[in-house]
């Protein structure tokens, strides 16, 4: 594939990048987007508060790199949920159905046994954004 074919999608709205990663990759129409968790976008520090916090923070980097791309979340087509924790399961669902009301993407959920800077939660996704 070209390098013309391939653009890299960042935003200043979100947390820097914490290793040799893109935030998101576009091909065509497709949007890969790299794993985020809960880091504050406006002080770049990681939340460790309450799994529901962490949640809400991970969704909602998710939303911004998604509309900074031009796209929303009703583009996703595939997420890969990473949990410290699978007995969060049940309550990641919860708050997971409120960004993803209607036709929630195709997903997969594990639980990792231990992630990047000990936070509990990461989700990566894939997005149709023509």
């Amino acid at each position: 594939m070209p390098a013309s074919h391939k653009q890299v999608v960042t935003s200043s709205k979100l947390p820097t990048a914490r290793g040799p990663y893109s935030p998101a990759i576009r091909v065509g129409d497709l949007l890969f987007v790299s794993g985020y968790g809960p880091i504050d976008p406006t002080t770049d520090q990681v939340v460790k508060t309450d799994f529901a916090t962490q949640v809400r923070l991970t969704l909602e980097n998710l939303k911004t790199l998604l509309e900074e791309a031009g796209g929303s979340l009703e583009n996703v087509v595939k997420t890969t949920v990473y949990l410290s924790d699978m007995d969060n399961f049940a309550a990641f669902n919860e708050i997971y159905a409120t960004y993803f009301p209607n036709d929630p993407p195709a997903r997969t959920t594990i639980q990792a046994a231990r992630l990047p800077l000990d936070i509990d939660v990461e989700i990566d996704c894939i997005a149709y954004t023509p």
